[in-house]
This record gives C-alpha cells, sequence and structure tokens, in this order.
C-alpha cells in the first residue's frame, strides 16, 4: 500500500507545527522542507520541488507573520512575501497535478466594521483594518486563488482547493516575544515575569471589556485535518463557489479581563491586575461565526484553563525555565 504524501508548508510554525502533529497519528508520508532548503518565494524553485516531489496533498500553513509594529513597518514585506508564497504554492500544486490541497488563512480577512460574530459571508463587505490591510489582502488573494482554479479546473482537473479561516490562535510553537505577540502569549510573559519578580501587580492595556475567542492551536490542526479529508459532496454543499472559506473559531466568547484572570490563576499569581484605560481597547467584540463547521461535525476539545497550561509549558522550556 502506498501511503499518500503531504506537503505540509510552514511546519516549523506554530500551525503547521500542530498539523504535523496531527499527521503523525494517521498512516500518510509527510514531506516537509525549511526556509534554507527551499524558499517558497522562488516560483522555479517551489515548482521543480512540487515536480520531482509527486505530492498528493497540501496544507498551506506557512506566511510572513506579525504583530502590528511589524505590520505596519514592513507593509511592503508582508503583502510581497505572503502573495508569492500563495502563489507559487498553489499553481505548482497545481502543474503537479495535485488534486487536494488546504490553504490557512486568519480572521483579519473581515472588515473591520463586521457584524459579530463574523460570517463567511463578510468577506469583502466593506474596509480592512488600517494596521495589517496589507497581510489581510493577501490571505484574501490566497482565498481567491483556490476558488479560481476550483472554477477554472475543478471539473477538467478534478481538483478540490479548500479554504480555512481561524481565529484567534494559542498553543505550543507560540511567540512569546515580550513587545511583539499576540495578546495570549503576551500576558503569559507578564504574569510569568511578575510572579517570579515577586511584583504586587499587572498592568493590562486597554479597559478589559473588549470580546475575543480563542482557539488552541491543536484544534485548529484538528480542524484542518477534518476540512480536507471531507466527502467532495458533503463539502460542496456547505460552501458556495465564490464563498467557499470555512472559518474556524471557538464558538465562545470572553473578555480580556476574564482571560487576564485564568492566566493569572494559571500561573498560580498572587498579585493584582490593573487595566490601563489610557491604552486602547480595539474592537469592542470580534468573534468567528463557526455555524458552518459545527454543522461539518468538528468542535474545540481543549478548554481554555487546560490550553493556558499547555502554553505555559511550552513558553517555560522554550525559556529554559522552571516551575518555582
Amino acid at each position: 500500500m502506498t501511503l499518500p504524501k503531504i506537503y505540509v508548508a510552514g511546519h516549523n510554525g506554530m500551525v503547521g507545527s500542530a498539523i504535523i502533529r496531527v499527521l503523525k497519528k494517521k498512516k500518510v508520508f509527510i514531506i516537509t522542507r525549511n526556509k534554507s532548503q527551499l524558499d517558497l518565494t522562488n516560483q522555479k524553485a517551489v515548482l521543480n520541488f512540487f515536480m520531482k516531489k509527486k505530492i498528493d496533498q497540501v496544507y498551506i500553513a506557512a506566511a510572513k507573520v506579525g504583530g502590528i509594529f511589524a505590520n505596519n513597518n514592513y507593509p511592503a514585506e508582508f503583502i510581497y512575501e505572503n502573495l508569492m508564497i500563495e502563489a507559487n504554492i498553489i499553481n505548482s500544486a497545481f502543474l503537479s497535478g495535485v488534486k487536494k490541497l488546504l490553504f490557512l488563512g486568519s480572521s483579519c480577512i473581515y472588515p473591520k466594521f463586521s457584524k459579530q460574530p463574523m460570517s463567511e459571508e463578510m468577506l469583502l463587505s466593506g474596509k480592512l483594518e488600517s494596521t495589517n490591510e496589507p497581510y489581510s489582502i493577501s490571505k484574501i488573494a490566497g482565498i481567491k486563488l483556490c476558488e479560481s482554479y476550483n472554477r477554472q479546473y475543478g471539473l477538467s482537473h478534478d481538483i478540490d482547493y479548500r479554504c480555512l479561516m481561524p481565529t484567534n490562535l494559542y498553543g505550543i510553537g507560540d511567540n512569546y516575544h515580550p513587545e511583539n505577540s499576540h495578546v495570549i502569549p503576551a500576558l503569559i510573559r507578564k504574569f510569568h515575569e511578575a510572579k517570579i519578580k515577586k511584583e504586587l501587580k499587572v498592568i493590562v492595556w486597554g479597559s478589559g471589556n473588549q470580546k475575543r475567542d480563542f482557539l488552541y492551536v491543536d484544534d485548529l490542526a484538528l480542524a484542518s485535518y477534518k476540512v480536507m479529508n471531507l466527502n467532495k459532496k458533503i463539502y460542496k454543499k456547505s460552501v458556495k463557489t465564490m464563498c467557499s472559506h470555512i472559518n474556524a473559531g471557538s464558538g465562545s466568547e470572553l473578555t480580556i479581563k476574564k482571560l487576564a484572570n485564568v492566566i493569572k490563576k494559571t500561573l498560580n499569581y498572587n498579585g493584582n491586575i490593573e487595566f490601563d484605560t489610557r491604552k486602547p481597547d480595539g474592537m469592542k467584540r470580534k468573534i468567528l461565526d463557526n455555524k458552518r463547521i459545527k454543522k461539518l461535525g468538528w468542535k474545540p476539545k481543549f478548554f481554555l484553563e487546560e490550553g493556558i497550561k499547555l502554553a505555559y509549558k511550552d513558553f517555560l522550556q522554550k525559556e529554559k525555565l522552571k516551575f518555582e
């Protein structure tokens, strides 16, 4: 029996490594390449790789990512590199005969003032958040690339390229940089350092009243495998030709205040939490509508408290620290 060859682009990242963990439990042959081995922005190199490897399935988790500072200061790099990565992979996959592909995007594809929860139909219904517009546009382009190849070559070449849009992710493999990380890893670092230094309080930006939903990265990996392997007829009934992406959200929301208290409790920090209302809250509410993927039989397995514990353990391992 020949095992299906599956290429995971971006296998060293948080999402890609989680997909690898899921695939290792399946009867498949996993193919990966480091950036030094394959430059995904190099069209010729990517096409040669695909032609040589005869790949069956592709998960696109590779992307140039960063926080608000990076997006604001390097917009050209964010839009160019992400467009090149997805265009090279999707086109090379098609030219080399890959029938199944999954493109992973981001909830930032939706307009700044979207109706909440954000359904798939909100795509292209308004203006994007200006701070990460170049990145968002590249992700929208990835969706439209998959849709366009399906529309033009779906019947003639039997291709089936799908798209999954995750909410705010956290977990093993996250970025805990003190100045360039997302809210959960940033708070894990803050509470840990306050605990070690025996500081009396932790200051959290904003009022704490803004609402978000968070998904543990291994839940996204399981959602990715689920969507990739859905029966084609079932999948097609769930999407539209020009709106074929699927949201992957937790289905629940909580305030940043509640989140901070969960992290405080998980890390056994005994000080106080102070909210700096002089700092901006951002959107008051931002949550993905996950009705579509729930109907397809997926739901998260990891509760927030459990996920935070695993993320904190990952943080300690990365920092080469030990529990007190």
